[in-house]
């Protein structure tokens, strides 16, 4: 990459406000793809994680973390639009429950662990531009959940480049389509260039518990916070067991050395996928909770003036999402998970289920919708079976299911029961009247132009 790329890309992101770190984080990214750099992990630079302690093990810890709770502080990545799912707005802002989104939910979770804790337990939340006006509006109704501290922090946005040039993606028609967002890796730069990290550490807050706003099963849990500020970890990972559904998600491993990694489907060679998929030999899968001692990450700022050096993920699209044919772009992007890398002496926990729910997709949504999770008194969203939600798979058909107005126009009378479902599937245009039960594994086929009604009351099984 020439010089004149890397003067064009300052001057862009200097123009639209963004911190000096960002910008030599996102040159340091580029330099490594211009100069073929490896962004890719392949199998044999890894090993498999076999055995991992268990949340479940760590109840003699919880009296430390119910003493460490008055250090720590929740934070919630609220970045995402949702817009695979047809959203124009925070996908947090989805109703989970009747007149209940998944922001409705967070907010009394923090509230209850407040009064159950007997700790101010501050919250924010890590919002993008896009996010950021009408999520802090629904946040106004719980007067109460505000502190001392900002309830959140904005995420940064960097350049699309050219795949051919380099170049930063010029598109006058819509400015919007010029920039993407860094991925949840930016939540390091974000805390540092906002002043956060430093407002947290003066206020003698030491950990923070981070989790995907799209996920209510990720409360704080003293046990954890407890084993972890005992044995003075500075990095956490919570996983779980892989199933068939997690397969293409980000999985962990080790280099030789011994030092734990995450590696996502984007960072493994096409060749590879079919191992990448083995889930007996990768076993655990990167819930996106995780837990950071901020004391140490202000240390590893120290050591890395440019930024946390976070594996880069070089995602290929077109600049349109409308049009296939508009030119390819690349948007470079880093996943928080894989700052467990950065961490010596980072570690990973294996976690039940319950601490994973989360919603990308309108399958995700309508399993969520329906009876196969319940919300407890404290607000947390738990699988009503455990064992038989690991192995549910919903396959709706993408052209009449894909768009949340979709889903909830088939569903207009309620979503069916699937807490007895294996597997159901749906091809073609189906209507769900009221009181649907889907039992075992089903699929249904309507190869015609003419929307197939399933009528009040069907058990299909």
């Amino acid at each position: 990459m020439d010089e004149l790329h890397e003067d064009l890309i300052t001057e862009k992101m200097k123009s639209a406000g963004m911190p000096d770190l960002v910008t030599r984080g996102f040159l340091r990214a580029l330099r490594l793809i211009a100069e073929g750099g490896q962004t890719e992990i392949p199998v044999n630079s890894i090993e498999p994680v076999s055995d991992l302690e268990c949340l479940d093990s760590l109840g003699d810890y919880q009296p430390a973390g119910r003493r460490a709770m008055s250090k720590t502080v929740v934070i919630k990545l609220n970045g995402g639009l949702g817009t695979s799912m047809g959203l124009a707005t925070a996908k947090s802002l989805l109703e989970v429950r009747p007149q209940l989104t998944f922001l409705d939910l967070i907010a009394r979770q923090v509230l209850a662990q407040r009064a159950q804790w007997s700790s101010p337990i501050p919250f924010l939340l890590m919002n993008s531009y896009r996010t950021r006006e009408d999520s802090l509006a629904t946040l106004s109704a719980y007067s109460d959940l505000a502190t001392n501290l900002p309830l959140d922090f904005v995420q940064h946005k960097v350049p699309r480049v050219d795949v051919e040039t380099l170049e930063p993606i010029m598109w006058p028609e819509d400015p919007d389509l010029e920039w993407c967002p860094p991925g949840h890796g930016d939540l390091y730069a974000a805390l540092k260039c906002s002043g956060m990290l430093d407002r947290f550490l003066e206020q003698g807050i030491r950990y923070a518990f981070v989790s995907n706003a799209d996920n209510l099963g990720a409360v704080l849990d003293p046990r954890l916070l407890g084993w972890m500020a005992e044995n003075d970890v500075p990095f956490v990972m919570e996983v779980v067991e892989r199933t068939h559904a997690d397969r293409k998600g980000g999985h962990l491993a080790r280099r030789s050395g011994g030092q734990l990694i995450l590696r996502e489907i984007a960072q493994c060679p096409v060749d590879e996928r079919k191992d990448f998929e083995d889930i007996s030999k990768h076993r655990y899968f990167n819930t996106n909770n995780l837990w950071v001692d901020l004391k140490a990450l202000a240390r590893t700022f120290e050591e890395y003036p440019s930024g946390l050096p976070l594996p880069v993920i070089r995602n290929q699209k077109c600049v349109s999402p409308q049009d296939d044919a508009s030119r390819n772009c690349y948007q470079i992007e880093t996943a928080m998970g894989s700052a467990i890398e950065c961490f010596e002496g980072a570690r990973a926990i294996a976690v039940p289920r319950d601490r994973f729910a989360p919603v990308k997709t309108t399958n995700d949504l309508l399993v969520v919708w329906s009876d196969a999770f319940e919300v407890t008194k404290d607000y947390r969203l738990v699988a009503a079976d455990p064992v038989q939600l690991a192995e549910c798979v919903i396959d709706l058909d993408t052209k009449f299911f894909g768009r949340v107005d979709d889903l909830k126009s088939r569903f207009s009378q309620g979503p069916p029961s699937l807490v007895k479902c294996g597997r159901f599937t749906v091809s073609g245009d189906h209507s769900f009247e009221s009181d649907v039960v889907v039992e075992g594994d089903v699929e249904l086929v309507n190869e015609g132009s003419a929307p197939q009604i399933v009528k009040s009351g069907t058990t299909l099984s």
